[in-house]
C-alpha cells in the first residue's frame, strides 16, 4: 500500500511565545523547530502500516528551506522519501496550503499511482485551522473522517476510531481516504543513529509552488495571558487557621 503523510514546520511546543514587533508573526530567533505532535503520530502509524502490509511511505510538506529537517526527521523514523513544497517562509492560508498540497497529490500519483490513505495532524500545533485535510479529501472526492485516535486496514477498507464522551465512536471507509489524527494515536519511535543516517540518503524532490492571493487578511497576532500563580498569604501559625477553613469551605474541600 501507499501512504502520504502531511506536516508542517512549527515553533517547539512548551517555550515561551514573543510576537514580532508589529504582532504579524511568531519571533524565531531564539525558536527550536519541530513537527506537531500530532503529525509526528501521523509519520509513526504511516511507517507501522508499511513495516505491517509492504509498499511505499512518503511525507510532504509546504515550508521554508529549513523545513528539509523536519522532512529528514520523518525519513529517520522509517519514511521512505520526502516531497518539499519551498516556500519563501511566509504563512499560507489554509485554502492555498490545500491547493498546493492538491496540486502535488495528483502529480505524484499520475507517476506512481494512488495513495490508499493520506494522513494529516487533525490540526498543526501553531495556526490550528483544522482545515487543510478537509479541504484536500473534498477536492478528491475521497472519504475523511478527522480527530482519529485509532487506525486499522482491514483489505480495501480503513477502520477507525474517534474518541468521543468517554466512549468510541468507530468509522469503516473504503480506500483511498483521507485520516486526520490527534496525539496518543501511537508512540512515536526515536530516530536511532543509523535512522538518521540513511535518511540523509533519502530520495527528496523539491518544488515551488506559486502563492496565490490569499482571500485572508492577518490583523495581528496576541499572546493569551496565562493563569496567574500568585501566593496569597493567609495569616502565621495558629492565626491562620480560620482563613485556611474558610478557604477550604469555599472550594468545597469540607462543608
Amino acid at each position: 500500500m501507499r501512504v502520504l503523510v502531511c506536516v508542517k514546520r512549527v515553533p517547539m511546543t512548551g517555550g515561551r511565545i514573543v510576537l514580532s514587533d508589529d504582532a504579524q508573526a511568531i519571533e524565531t530567533r531564539h525558536l527550536g523547530f519541530t513537527i506537531s505532535p500530532h503529525e509526528e503520530c501521523g509519520v509513526e502509524e504511516a511507517v507501522r502500516l508499511v513495516e505491517r502490509h509492504g509498499g511505499e511511505s512518503v511525507v510532504l510538506t509546504l515550508g521554508p528551506p529549513d523545513a528539509e529537517e523536519q522532512l529528514r526527521d520523518a525519513m529517520a523514523m522509517g519514511i521512505d522519501r520526502g516531497l518539499h513544497l519551498r516556500t519563501g517562509g511566509e504563512e499560507w492560508d489554509p485554502e492555498a496550503t490545500a491547493d498546493a498540497i492538491l496540486d502535488a497529490v495528483r502529480a505524484d500519483e499520475a507517476a506512481s499511482g494512488s495513495f490508499d490513505l493520506i494522513f494529516f495532524g487533525n490540526e498543526s500545533a501553531d495556526s490550528g485551522g483544522y482545515q487543510v485535510g478537509i479541504r484536500v479529501a473534498r477536492a478528491l472526492g475521497r472519504p475523511c473522517v478527522t480527530g482519529i485516535k485509532g487506525v486499522a486496514v482491514e483489505g480495501a477498507s480503513v477502520r477507525c476510531e474517534q474518541e468521543l464522551g468517554g466512549g468510541r465512536d468507530v468509522y469503516e471507509l473504503p480506500l483511498p481516504a483521507v485520516v486526520t489524527v490527534l496525539e496518543g494515536l501511537n508512540l512515536p519511535r526515536y530516530p536511532s543513529v543509523p535512522g538518521r543516517m540513511r535518511a540523509g540518503r533519502k530520495p527528496l524532490d523539491v518544488s515551488t509552488p506559486e502563492r496565490p492571493a490569499s482571500r485572508l487578511e492577518l490583523s495581528r497576532l496576541v499572546v493569551p495571558e496565562g493563569e496567574s500563580k500568585q501566593a496569597e498569604l493567609l495569616g502565621r501559625g495558629a492565626d491562620a487557621a480560620p482563613a485556611v477553613v474558610e478557604l477550604l469551605q469555599r472550594i468545597g474541600v469540607v462543608s
